[in-house]
C-alpha cells in the first residue's frame, strides 16, 4: 500500500513537471512520496504492532493502516494472534512407578496481551515451549502409567492448568493441551500383551466351564426323565441310531443287550400300530 501511494505520487510530480515544465513537481512529489513510504504501515486483522519512539513504548498500533514518524518511531515487532500449536517430546521420562515412557504432547496457546508478551519476555514462543516441556516432565513424573494411558482427559486439563499459571502472567493463555502418544518399551508392551493374553485364556476357560455345568444340568434332569419312561430311552436310541445311519455304507455294532431292547420297543410300536389299525377297521363295519 505505502509503496504503490509513493509511485502514484512521484507519477503526478512528473505529469506536472511535463505540463508545467517545472522540475519543482517532480522533487517535491518525490519528497512527498518518500514520506508516504517511510510513514505508513499496515496490519492484518490478527496483528499488532509494537511503535517504539526514540527507544520508548509508545503502543500497539493495528489492525490496518497506521502512520509513524520516520527515523524517529520505529516497528519493533508484529505479533501474531492467532492460536498457534506447539509440539512437545519427552524421552524416557519416568514416571510414579518407575516405568520409562516417551510422550508426546501439542499445546494450542495464543497471546492476549502483545505488550507484555514482547516487552517482558526476549523469546515468548520460546519461552511457552520451555514451559510446556518442564511442565509435561513434572505431570508423567508425579503420575502413574496407568493414569496416563486410561485417563488423558484428565491429564490434558491438568497439564493446560499448571502450564497457563506459568504463562498468564506474559500475556499468553493455553487454549488446550492434548496428548497425542504414550510410548512404552518394548519389552513393557510384550509383558503387556502376554497379560492380556492370559487374562482372554481365563475368559476363556471360566466361559467354557460354565457352559460344561449348564450341559451338566441339562443332562442329569434328561436322565432322570428317561429313567421315568424306559420306553422314551428306546426311541432315543434308536433315533440315534437312524441318525448315524443315514449314510450308507456305515456298519453299527451294538451290545446284544441294547439291540434285544430296540427289538422290545419296535414290537411294541408295531402293536400299538395294529391295536390302532383294528380299532378303526372295527369302526368302519
Amino acid at each position: 500500500m505505502a509503496v504503490a501511494l509513493a509511485v502514484l505520487c512521484i507519477l503526478i510530480g512528473v505529469g506536472l513537471q511535463v505540463t508545467t515544465r517545472q522540475i519543482g513537481f517532480v522533487i517535491a512529489s518525490a519528497i512527498v512520496g518518500a514520506f508516504i513510504l517511510l510513514s505508513l504501515k499496515m496490519c492484518n486483522s490478527w496483528q499488532r504492532a509494537l511503535v517504539l519512539r526514540a527507544g520508548k513504548i509508545q503502543g500497539l498500533r493495528g489492525p490496518g493502516l497506521f502512520l509513524i514518524i520516520p527515523f524517529v518511531d520505529q516497528v519493533s515487532e508484529v505479533v501474531d494472534q492467532r492460536i498457534r500449536t506447539v509440539p512437545v517430546h519427552t524421552r524416557q521420562t519416568l514416571t510414579r512407578d518407575t516405568t520409562p515412557v516417551d510422550v508426546d504432547a501439542v499445546v494450542f496457546w495464543m497471546v492476549h496481551d502483545p505488550l507484555r508478551a514482547i516487552t517482558e519476555l526476549d523469546d515468548y514462543e520460546g519461552s511457552v515451549s520451555m514451559v510446556a516441556l518442564t511442565t509435561l516432565r513434572e505431570v508423567v513424573s508425579s503420575s502413574d502409567l496407568a493414569v496416563l494411558l486410561e485417563d488423558r482427559r484428565r491429564i490434558d486439563d491438568e497439564l493446560r492448568d499448571l502450564i497457563e499459571v506459568k504463562t498468564r502472567e506474559w500475556g499468553v493463555t493455553v487454549q488446550a493441551v492434548e496428548i497425542r502418544d504414550v510410548q512404552l518399551p518394548d519389552n513393557l508392551q510384550d509383558a503387556m500383551s502376554r497379560q492380556a493374553q492370559a487374562e482372554r485364556e481365563r475368559a476363556a476357560r471360566v466361559t467354557l466351564a460354565s457352559a460344561e455345568r449348564q450341559v451338566a444340568v441339562e443332562l442329569a434332569a434328561a436322565a432322570k426323565t428317561y429313567e421315568a419312561s424306559p420306553i422314551a430311552l428306546q426311541i432315543l436310541q434308536i433315533n440315534r441310531v437312524f441318525e448315524m445311519n443315514k449314510n450308507r455304507g456305515t456298519t453299527i455294532l451294538m451290545p446284544t443287550t441294547m439291540a434285544d431292547a430296540m427289538g422290545n420297543a419296535t414290537a411294541f410300536a408295531a402293536a400299538v400300530q395294529a391295536a390302532t389299525q383294528a380299532g378303526s377297521d372295527s369302526t368302519a363295519e
